[in-house]
């Protein structure tokens, strides 16, 4: 028997009455307007959101907020302002290349009202491209915002990925000098497009 299992059986040896485990109910916090509250969460942690209209054109949004974006990736079909699909580049290697990359327009899983963040997995052959991008434009159907990080995980046990992320706004930081930086150690800009 190995030393791991001794203690385990003395520890299991030394216990008294066993008690059933509760039955964990959760109150959790909902929202009458979920869309409302994931816009008002999201800026308040330095994104934004823009809500599609009928006749919106997905790439004219993208456009019309980075103007000044040269490299554009996204291997989504329908993003037709993207200047280079990350996953065609076969010379690609090293996902430090990926740098330089003005905007990076991904598909989002799950918005969550209660704090702006938004659920992705990992959709390209780098996910470095998710946090080395000058901005960030998620897109997300609008019904698949949930209220609380209680649902969002919730949705999440069915779901098959090698990677994800809850991300939530611009990348930022707050420790140097009690100021307020965005774009520390990711996306300066977060931009969620709810379809």
């Amino acid at each position: 028997m190995s030393s791991k299992n001794d203690i385990l059986s003395a520890i299991r040896h030394h216990i008294g009455k066993r008690y059933d485990r509760p039955e964990l109910t959760l109150d959790a916090i909902t929202y009458e307007d979920k869309i409302l509250q994931f816009t008002d969460s999201l800026k308040a942690a330095g994104g934004q959101v823009v809500l599609m209209q009928p006749g919106d054109d997905i790439n004219d949004i993208i456009r019309h907020h980075f103007p000044d974006a040269i490299r554009i990736a996204s291997n989504l079909s329908s993003i037709t302002c993207a200047t280079f699909n990350p996953d065609d580049l076969d010379n690609l290697d090293d996902p430090k290349e990926l740098d330089g990359t003005d905007v990076a327009v991904v598909k989002g899983e799950i918005g969550v009202a209660e704090n702006g963040a938004v659920w992705i997995t990992r959709q390209v052959k780098h996910k470095a491209l998710y946090f080395i991008s000058n901005s960030l434009v998620m897109l997300i159907d609008r019904n698949s915002i949930v209220n609380n990080m209680h649902e969002a995980y919730k949705r999440t046990e069915n779901m098959t990925y090698d990677f994800g992320a809850f991300i939530s706004g611009p990348s930022k930081t707050a420790d140097i000098e009690q100021a307020l930086v965005l774009g520390a150690h990711g996306p300066v800009k977060v931009l969620v497009v709810l379809k």
